[in-house]
């Protein structure tokens, strides 16, 4: 971490504490779209650590951590320095949704070009003004539309001892060995040699309030970790690892009722839910194929053949 930070034509030196705002486009309107971006930097030297959320801007439950961690002025680092953006996606934000304007998602288009689509250009400003200033990072997420995710964190295991580490100090409820997807910050930040976790919990546009406050926990934990604050309280439970996970999906159309809640274990032949015929006529028992624990859940009660309804974990 270099002495005097440079972003969007400030200097912020060390023990300073900034808000700025990234002028990203304007909308056909002439509105311009900016993201604002606190940096908190102590008088001691450090690493630089990333807090993101709003990559997609439903995703309100990350965009409530960081203000939260903002608001109760917990992000205070005894060394190093914090870059915290709480809505990354601020198009999204405006219009309760994933994408950008275009309909791209910018989780796949890192690390974006200065003349391509509107993603492409929020991930290339991200790349060229944020990524240069951190050492490690902390990405917000949510799950998609009716479908919720256990409090988890996402992450390669086994092939950078940081990465584990960084996933081990925030000890969230899972953890899930996730491999790399094209395109995504992570992989960027892989390439740049920066570790990266992702944290998910709840469902879009719904607050999930204890998985928020476990996110609030689990990222004081990380700066604990990283010697940059005190030391957090521990988790109340003991995480468990997951290395290999699986969706289960609807055989039948129709309406779908889950049997089972977030964070259950089910067992192999274990009735987890049901499908039937909007009409009366037939519903379909379902059974697990395989054992292990609830980590996401379809709530949606409007069922395709082929839509995800559980996602299982599996230790070891």
């Amino acid at each position: 971490m270099p002495d005097l930070l440079h972003l969007n034509g400030l200097t912020i030196a060390p023990g300073e504490r900034v808000l700025t705002r990234l002028v990203i486009a304007k909308l056909p309107s002439g509105a311009v779209i900016d993201v604002p971006v606190h940096v908190i930097r102590a008088a001691a030297p450090g690493p630089g650590l990333l807090l993101m959320a709003g990559m997609h801007g439903d995703e309100v439950n990350g965009i409530e951590t960081i203000r939260r961690l903002v608001r109760r002025n917990l992000l205070q680092p005894t060394s190093g320095s914090i870059i915290a953006i709480p809505i990354l996606n601020i198009y999204g934000f405006l219009n309760f949704s994933r994408d950008v304007p275009d309909g791209k998602d910018v989780n796949r288009a890192f690390p974006g070009h200065p003349r391509g689509s509107v993603a492409s250009r929020v991930a290339h400003r991200f790349m060229r003004e944020i990524m240069p200033l951190v050492d490690y990072g902390i990405d917000f997420h949510t799950g998609g539309a009716a479908r919720a995710n256990a409090p988890q964190v996402r992450c390669v295991l086994g092939d950078d001892p940081r990465t584990d580490a960084l996933a081990s100090a925030f000890a969230a409820p899972f953890t899930l060995h996730a491999a790399l997807r094209p395109g995504s910050l992570r992989e960027a930040a892989g390439a740049a040699g920066k570790p990266l976790i992702v944290y998910e919990t709840g469902e879009s546009l719904r607050l999930d309030e204890p998985g928020i406050e476990e996110a609030v926990a689990g990222t004081l934990r990380v700066l604990h970790h990283l010697g940059m604050g005190p030391a957090a309280p521990a988790p109340g439970r003991p995480g468990l690892v997951c290395r290999r996970h699986r969706w289960l999906r609807a055989r039948f159309a129709g309406l779908f009722r889950a049997h089972v809640g977030l964070g259950d274990f089910v067992e192999k032949g274990q009735l987890f839910g049901s499908v039937a015929d909007p009409y009366g006529l037939q519903a379909v028992r379902l059974e697990s194929p395989l054992s292990g624990y609830v980590i996401g859940l379809n709530y949606m009660p409007v069922v395709n053949q082929g839509d995800a309804l559980l996602h299982l974990a599996m230790l070891g």
